[in-house]
């Protein structure tokens, strides 16, 4: 037995012993697991259309969301640290998914994913649905789920891409057509029985907590859950338990406690376990340094050249003049309206020359044909980035026939100085459209990177995204360009330089203030510039 400190109510991995019941089933996992040893030998790192998920957990503090992704990416778009992945193991109604939720709330980071086990059990053949509707199918077996997918997606996540999960229905043991989307995140917490039965599973996973609950309370908790919510009846719930369930704990679920690095009695009750978790998961984050640097990202690409994915509009006198317009102080609200909407109704014509076109021929009143040239693609979709973004939209309409409308709202973490996703409506089936993505003012390029990003987690392809703002800093058309070399950037007018706030200089203030006629946000939180532009 270890001398390590023992904590109340919490039995840490190298702290206990294996009983002997444990150990008298340990021979039937060898197939699964690792061999376990008397210390942890260093785990090897892995690198490597749909419901989007809505927002996963209400608190009496705020909403933890999910629909989004942290924008993790240093100036070549590439993420710099994968995410800290927890397991959390345990028999059936243990309480996993209650803990699971206790320590996203305890841990309070805005980017959070909790995927469940449950999702992921195989389609059942003809002969096996009938067996599952006569409670004769074995659901509690390692053989039930399918592994493949669970560590594919698991890998996904840890990188930062999105993923589709399967909806399971425990009514029909079947899987729903549709799909949830999650993305990658601070934190992933993977929650299921079986959650330490497979060797390249348990490589993905930072930290393994087992939730430990009496098997008495297992049961009146399965019974509620399947009779309530699963349209069970209690002959069949204890015919399946008996038969099923408490083998597959005693044989499979059981023995991989000994791999767990925290056990946790009692589950949801056990509050000391969950703050002493949550207090390492923060010390975890704190090493890995999952921040946005926007120095960095100012200072990347000092004296390079403009990219050539960047067009920028004539700068004739007209719109020579309109920028001397918008860009005084002294200009009234209503002249501000005015001349914004003209320079962008002229943004959104100049970007529509860069669509792709293909000859046609037509036929003219007068019986003649005319070779010209019509839209080559599906169809054309606005996202604007809210909330300037959306002041684009009305021009965007004036000029193409029924386009449909997306909408993403990003604001800054002002602790962290992290651009976070707080809202996203996108329209079905974007990934076949082109792209223009709107927001007035570009300084840093934060939020613009965080918008593609969504947009390609919706497989819009990068060669299809248009980026279009009135005004935009050097330092944003390269960050970017860089990370998304493919995307075409479009705007009236660039500015060299940003001041230690990351406004633009000299600039045109704060855009959405101006133009809706509301109070400046306090200073340093510039809310188009630095809060909620590309």
């Amino acid at each position: 037995m270890s001398n390590a400190p023992a904590y109340p109510g919490i039995r840490i991995s190298g702290c206990w012993a294996l009983g002997a019941e444990g150990s008298s089933n340990a021979g039937s996992l060898d197939r699964l697991l690792p061999p376990v040893g008397t210390g942890h030998s260093p785990r090897k790192r892995t690198t490597s259309q749909c419901k989007s998920e809505p927002p996963l957990l209400r608190t009496s503090k705020r909403t933890i969301y999910t629909a989004g992704r942290p924008p993790w990416y240093n100036e070549h778009g590439t993420q710099s640290k994968e995410a800290f992945a927890i397991g959390l193991g345990g028999g059936s109604a243990s309480g996993k998914t209650t803990v699971a939720r206790m320590i996203i709330e305890a841990l309070d980071v805005p980017w959070v994913v909790l995927l469940s086990m449950d999702s992921f059990y195989k389609v059942l053949t003809q002969q096996q649905q009938e067996q599952a509707a006569c409670n004769n199918f074995n659901f509690d077996h390692p053989d039930a789920f399918d592994f493949d997918l669970i560590i594919s997606t698991l890998k996904k996540l840890k990188q930062g891409r999105s993923v589709q999960v399967p909806i399971y229905d425990f009514t029909t043991h079947s899987r729903k057509k549709e799909w949830k989307m999650l993305y990658g995140a601070n934190v992933i917490i993977f929650e299921g029985i079986m959650a330490f039965a497979d060797k390249t599973l348990l490589e993905l996973l930072d930290m393994k907590i087992f939730v430990d609950t009496d098997s008495d309370i297992r049961l009146v908790r399965r019974l509620r859950r399947d009779i309530s919510e699963r349209g069970r009846d209690i002959e069949g719930v204890i015919k399946q338990y008996n038969k099923f369930v408490k083998p597959a704990f005693d044989q499979y679920i059981q023995p991989t406690m000994r791999l767990a690095d925290i056990v946790v009695p009692r589950g949801s009750g056990n509050t000391v376990a969950i703050d002493l978790i949550v207090q390492h998961v923060h010390s975890q984050l704190e090493e890995r340094k999952l921040r946005w640097d926007m120095a960095a990202l100012a200072s990347a690409h000092q004296c390079h050249p403009l990219p050539q994915t960047l067009s920028v509009l004539k700068s004739t006198p007209q719109v020579r003049g309109m920028h001397t317009i918008i860009r005084d102080k002294e200009t009234s609200r209503d002249e501000f309206i005015f001349y914004s909407k003209r320079l962008m109704r002229l943004l959104i014509e100049h970007a529509l020359s860069f669509l792709p076109f293909q000859d046609c021929v037509v036929q003219t009143p007068q019986g003649q044909d005319y070779a010209g040239k019509c839209y080559a693609g599906k169809q054309i979709t606005g996202v604007s980035i809210l909330r300037a973004g959306e002041t684009m939209e009305p021009a965007l309409r004036a000029v193409c026939k029924d386009v449909r409308i997306g909408t993403i709202l990003i604001q800054t973490n002002q602790l962290t100085g992290e651009p976070e996703l707080h809202y996203l409506r996108l329209p079905k089936d974007i990934s076949d459209d082109h792209v223009i993505l709107m927001d007035c003012t570009v300084s840093t390029g934060a939020a613009a990177m965080m918008a593609v990003r969504v947009l390609l987690d919706h497989d819009v392809p990068e060669d299809k995204i248009f980026l279009l703002s009135l005004l935009m800093a050097e330092m944003g058309v390269h960050s970017v360009a860089y990370a998304f070399p493919r995307v075409r950037i479009i705007t009236t007018a660039v500015d060299k330089r940003v001041n230690d706030l990351f406004r633009i200089i000299p600039g045109i203030g704060n855009f959405g203030d101006r133009y809706f006629g509301t109070d400046a946000v306090p200073e340093g939180s510039d809310e188009e510039e630095v809060a909620s532009t590309g």
